[in-house]
C-alpha cells in the first residue's frame, strides 16, 4: 500500500509540473529582458520586490545589490553608459525550472550599444515577483535563438 501511495505521489508529481512551469514567469523574463535592451527603467523595476538580489558578475558594475534601490541605481548607470539609448538585443529560448515554491528562468543575450555584453540570466520568481537576478558577464557566449 505504501507504495501504491509513493507512486502515485511521483505520478501526480510529474503530471503537475507544468502546472508549476511558470509560463507567466517565462513571460515575466521575457519582458525584463526587452526591458533592459530598451533601456526602459520603469519596466525593468516592476516586478522585483523590495529586498531583492541582484548578483552582477564581470564588467565595470561588478557587484552584489540589495534591494530595488541599489538595483535601480545600476540599472540606472546601465542605461545611462549607452546615452539612454535602446541597444540592439538577441536573446536564446527562455528555459524555466520550477515547483511549488518558485522558478528560476535562463536565458542568454548579446546586448548591443556602449557597452556591448553577452549575458548569461537567471531570474528567479517567487510568487510572480522576482527576488533575485544573476547577471553573468560572458565574453565568449554563443547566443543561439
Amino acid at each position: 500500500m505504501t507504495r501504491l501511495l509513493f507512486a502515485a505521489f511521483i505520478l501526480a508529481s510529474a503530471v503537475a509540473q507544468p502546472v508549476f512551469a511558470g509560463a507567466l514567469d517565462v513571460a515575466k523574463a521575457q519582458a525584463h529582458l526587452n526591458a533592459v535592451a530598451a533601456g526602459d527603467l520603469a519596466a525593468l523595476m516592476q516586478d522585483y520586490t523590495e529586498d531583492a538580489y541582484m548578483d552582477w558578475v564581470g564588467g565595470p558594475l561588478d557587484g552584489r545589490y540589495h534591494g530595488k534601490a541599489a538595483i535601480g541605481a545600476v540599472w540606472q548607470k546601465f542605461i545611462a553608459a549607452n546615452a539612454g539609448k535602446p541597444r540592439p538585443a538577441k536573446f536564446s529560448k527562455l528555459e524555466s525550472y520550477a515547483n511549488p515554491k518558485g522558478a528560476s528562468v535562463e536565458a542568454s543575450a548579446e546586448y548591443g550599444g556602449t557597452p556591448s555584453a553577452k549575458v548569461r540570466h537567471v531570474l528567479t520568481y517567487r510568487d510572480g515577483d522576482l527576488t533575485t537576478e544573476i547577471w553573468q558577464i560572458a565574453p565568449a557566449l554563443q547566443v543561439a535563438p
